[in-house]
């Protein structure tokens, strides 16, 4: 299939309902609403395709953005690639949902992923800690560094509360993920959770919400899941 076929299929699948779910999560046009279960049968047609992603990501269509994260491959992206793809993230569904998932995939996801959290920026910063969500959930507790993760817990500790609200929720998950994936630091990051409490997101607005970072932790240890890892990051 080359992009145009591509584009054409996802608007032949794409519906108003979810379209509309879509755009109230910050999505813009041009998209379609295509459900990302809807895609699967494409990608087994494209496989990976380094190519034909970087073209589709290039559309601007929030439908061909998310695909192109589906057949990108992950092993042939540089730094630059990643940078690019995270300028282009307009919104917290493509920078933690296609940007970051795809780059976990990499062998330089850590050093990115630091480098995106010290940014200041906040769809960089929110996927720099959604990063490590979905390395922590997906890959041995031996390939972190314990003191370097208890660092993060402390820069999250730290600075949370004057984080902008995308980066917020990241940096909660990332909480979470290390309380309910990392072993080492589970008991670590269920006192950090405590400690951060209330976390707020859209404070100054009539419809302030309270991350439940604690209770998550412990809903997911009392489901005996801690150690916690899947085998697949990207569907």
């Amino acid at each position: 299939m080359n992009a145009q076929e591509v584009l054409n299929e996802l608007q032949a699948l794409g519906t108003e309902r979810t379209k509309k779910r879509y755009l109230s999560e910050g999505a813009r046009e041009p998209l379609f609403g295509t459900a990302t279960g809807a895609m699967k049968p494409m990608s087994k047609i494209t496989k990976k395709d380094q190519a034909l992603a970087e073209e589709l990501y290039a559309t601007g269509n929030y439908d061909a953005m998310y695909f192109a994260g589906v057949i990108a491959d992950p092993e042939v992206m540089t730094e630059a690639d990643f940078e690019r793809w995270i300028d282009a993230a307009y919104f917290y569904m493509i920078a933690d949902h296609i940007v970051s998932v795809t780059l976990s995939e990499t062998n330089i996801a850590q050093q990115v992923a630091e480098k995106w959290i010290a940014s200041g920026e906040e769809m960089r910063m929110s996927a720099g800690w959604s990063c490590y969500c979905w390395l922590l959930g997906s890959r041995k507790d031996a390939e972190f560094d314990t003191e370097k993760l208890d660092g993060m817990l402390n820069l999250v500790q730290e600075t949370i509360q004057d984080a902008p609200d995308r980066a917020k929720y990241s940096m909660a998950n990332f909480v979470v993920a290390v309380g309910v994936s990392y072993i080492p630091l589970s008991e670590r990051a269920l006192e950090t959770a405590e400690a951060i409490a209330p976390v707020e997101i859209g404070t100054g607005t009539s419809k302030i919400k309270v991350l439940q970072t604690a209770a998550n932790i412990r809903k997911a240890l009392d489901r005996g899941q801690l150690g916690f890892k899947r085998k697949h990051v990207r569907c």
